[in-house]
């Protein structure tokens, strides 16, 4: 499988897999991106080239957004002089469950990470999602704390607060990585 940048092209795939994604987790029982994201925040996104799609010849199994950008009132003032890189939007299709290609992705995020100088991936998940947030911590993060004044991205109050975090550290991950080399972070010894 190959990990490419995302095109504004891919705007519809990614908000269908989001749809696909919370469709999934309503028969769960989670209220998960319940809420529509805006198409214009997510062509911003891939604009500024932080979407990133996994490629399975011309099938898209998963897509992650690894920015060097935290979302606003979740991380402290200290937390931020930190070199950290923040994973956002981790979605792997529905057909490709069970193949461990979300652990890989997040192996190829904290790699690339630390490609660009990192010394954490960050991530906030959603509040009342226990089992995702058992998932994380299997991957090897370990929860920070968890934010639930202010307000969502895409509207209303605050949902994905959880806080967790692990090292950025090499690793192979196992994909065929056709984008470009990452930038250094400015505060990257």
């Amino acid at each position: 499988m190959i990990i490419t940048l995302a095109e504004p092209h891919d705007v519809a795939k990614l908000l269908a897999f989001r749809e696909e994604a919370a469709a999934w987790l309503r028969g769960l029982g989670s209220d998960q991106w319940s809420r529509p994201y805006p198409a214009d925040k997510l062509l911003a996104t891939i604009k500024a080239g932080t979407v990133f799609m996994l490629r399975d010849g011309h099938t898209t199994a998963g897509t992650i957004t690894l920015t060097p950008d935290a979302e606003d009132g979740l991380w402290t003032d200290d937390e931020l002089t930190e070199p950290s890189m923040f994973i956002n939007k981790l979605t792997v299709a529905r057909e490709y469950a069970g193949q461990n290609l979300g652990s890989r992705l997040l192996d190829w995020a904290g790699d690339r990470a630390k490609r660009a100088g990192a010394q954490w991936i960050r991530l906030d998940a959603w509040t009342t999602n226990d089992a995702l947030q058992r998932y994380y911590v299997e991957q090897g993060f370990t929860h920070i704390r968890t934010v639930r004044e202010g307000a969502a991205v895409n509207g209303g109050p605050r949902v994905s607060g959880w806080l967790a975090q692990r090292p950025a550290r090499q690793t192979d991950h196992g994909f065929t990585d056709r984008t470009p080399p990452p930038s250094r972070l400015p505060m990257a010894a």
